[in-house]
C-alpha cells in the first residue's frame, strides 16, 4: 500500500531535519520526505498530520521482554505492543532471560517469537559468558551469526579482571559492540540505596557511587588495551560522566547510556519507602541527576534507554529491601523525554537523537531514521495532548511504574512498523 503522511513536522536528527513536509511510503519503506510527490507516485491513503510531529521509530537499547522465562511478567507479544504505544519500534533485549541467551537456540527463539508478533524489531543481545556466570566465555561468533547485535552481561558484570580482559580481547576482532554495566560487587556489598542521608535515615543498605566508578575506571583501562568497541550501560553517577568524557577526549571507542528514570528521580524519592522506586543502579543524589542531564545535553552520554523491566505485582508489594528492582518503562520513555524538553533540560533535537539516531548507530542497524529507502518505522505524535499515566491502561503486563498519576504533555497518536499501522491511540 502507498501512503502519504501530509503536513507533519518531521523531526529526524540523522538528516538534521526539522520542517513541516510530507512523508511518502510504499511497500513498507520510505520513498521520500519532501513537499512534492516523487514522479509517478499515487497514494492509496492520505493521512493528515497537520499540527503533529513525525518522529523516526524509537530505538531502545535496554528492554526486558519477559520471554523466555518470565511470561507472567511479560511476553514478546505484550511488550512489543506496549513499546509501539510509546513510539518504540526497535528493541534490544538483554541476555538475562531464562534460559540465558548464550546460544544460537535462544537467539533464534527470540527472533521467531518477534516475527510472530510482527509489531516491532526485537534485536537480541548475547551473553558474554555462559549462563552469565562471569567465568566461561560464550561462543560469541555463533551468537553474532545467529543475529545478536551486541554482547553483554546484563546486570551481572564480570568481577574477575582477567576474565574480562580475555573476553574483551577475544571479542575485539568480531566488530560487535560490548555492552558493559559497571559494578564492583564487593564495594556494593549488598547495598540497594545510594550512600547518603536518605539511606541512613531509612536504614537501607548503602550502594556507594564507588561501586560503579571503580569498576568503570577498571573497564576503561581494559577497553583501551583491547581496542574493543565498548558501550557503557546505565550510568548513574556524576563521576562516571567525567570518566567517560575523559575517555572520549583520549579517543577511546566508547559510548554510553542512561536510564530515563535517572533523569527524573533521585534518592529523595525513596523517602516514601515505596518499592516502585527500587531500581538498579539505585537512584542517586540530586547532583548526580543534574550531572547526568548535563551529560546528555553536551553529548558525553549518547543514548537514553527505558531499562524496561516488567515485574509481577507481588514482587513490588514486598518491603523495599526485599522487592525486585526495576521499572516498566516502555510506555513512558518518550513522554518522560518530552518532559525534559518542556522543562528546558534538553533541546528537542538532542532528545530525539538520543533515542533514534545514536542508538541505531551504536548497534549498526538501519533504523531510527527516515532516510529514503529505509524501513517505514515512525510515530505520529500529538504534541498538545495532555494525559495522565494510569496503570490500568498500560499495555505492558508489568504495571510496576513510579510515574503513575504523572501528567504528561505530548502523546503518540499512531505508530507505523514496516509501513503498517501497529498502534492507534483511539483504538486502544
Amino acid at each position: 500500500m502507498r501512503r502519504i503522511i501530509k503536513n507533519g513536522r518531521v523531526i529526524d536528527p540523522s538528516q538534521n531535519l526539522d520542517k513541516t513536509t510530507n512523508v511518502y511510503l510504499s511497500r513498507g519503506r520510505i520513498v521520500a520526505v519532501a513537499d512534492e510527490a516523487p514522479d509517478g507516485f499515487t497514494a492509496d491513503q492520505e493521512i493528515d498530520a497537520t499540527g503533529k510531529w513525525i518522529l523516526p521509530g524509537l530505538v531502545d537499547l535496554q528492554a526486558r521482554l519477559g520471554e523466555p522465562g518470565s511470561q507472567y511478567a511479560g511476553s514478546i507479544a505484550s511488550e512489543t505492543k506496549a513499546a509501539v504505544s510509546g513510539g518504540i519500534t526497535s528493541i534490544c533485549c538483554p541476555p538475562d532471560t531464562s534460559p540465558v541467551n548464550d546460544s544460537q537456540a535462544v537467539t533464534e527463539l527470540l527472533q521467531r517469537r518477534a516475527r510472530q508478533a510482527a509489531t516491532a524489531f526485537v534485536m537480541p543481545i548475547g551473553a558474554i559468558t555462559q549462563g552469565l556466570d562471569g567465568e566461561r566465555l560464550s561462543n560469541s561468533f555463533s551468537l553474532k551469526e545467529a543475529g545478536c547485535i551486541a554482547l553483554s552481561q546484563a546486570d551481572k558484570p564480570i568481577q574477575n579482571s582477567l576474565t574480562l580482559k580475555n573476553a574483551l580481547e577475544y571479542n575485539s576482532t568480531l566488530d560487535i559492540p560490548i555492552f558493559l554495566r559497571c559494578e564492583d560487587k564487593q564495594l556494593r556489598n549488598g547495598g540497594i540505596a545510594h550512600s547518603g542521608p536518605v539511606s541512613s535515615r531509612l536504614g537501607l543498605p548503602e550502594n556507594p557511587p564507588a561501586a560503579e566508578t571503580a569498576a568503570l575506571a577498571r573497564d576503561l583501562v581494559l577497553v583501551e588495551e583491547s581496542g574493543v568497541k565498548a558501550h557503557f550501560s546505565q550510568l548513574s553517577c556524576a563521576r562516571s560522566v567525567e570518566l567517560i568524557a575523559d575517555a572520549k577526549k583520549r579517543g577511546l571507542p566508547v559510548t554510553c547510556d542512561v536510564a530515563i528514570h535517572q533523569l527524573h528521580l533521585s534518592e529523595m524519592d525513596l523517602l516514601s519507602f515505596n518499592s516502585l522506586f527500587n531500581v538498579s543502579p539505585p537512584l542517586r543524589s540530586m547532583n548526580d541527576k543534574q550531572a547526568l542531564i548535563q551529560g546528555v545535553r553536551n553529548g558525553v552520554i549518547d543514548v537514553i534507554v527505558s531499562d524496561h523491566t516488567p515485574l509481577e505485582r507481588d514482587t513490588k508489594l514486598l518491603p523495599f529491601g526485599e522487592s525486585a528492582p526495576g521499572i516498566s518503562g516502555l510506555e513512558t520513555l518518550l513522554a518522560l523525554l518530552l518532559k525534559l524538553v518542556q522543562n528546558g533540560d534538553l533541546d528537542l533535537m538532542t532528545a530525539v537523537r538520543s533515542v533514534t539516531q545514536m542508538p541505531a548507530q551504536i548497534i549498526g542497524c538501519q533504523t531510527g531514521s527516515l532516510v529514503e529507502n529505509s524501513s517505514a518505522d515512525f510515530c505520529i505524535v500529538d504534541p498538545e495532548a495532555i494525559w495522565t499515566l494510569e496503570t490500568k491502561q498500560m499495555l505492558s503486563k508489568g504495571k510496576n511504574t513510579p510515574f503513575a498519576g504523572w501528567e504528561f504533555v505530548g502523546q503518540v497518536e499512531e505508530t507505523f512498523f514496516q509501513g503498517r499501522p501497529v498502534y492507534r491511540r483511539d483504538s486502544n
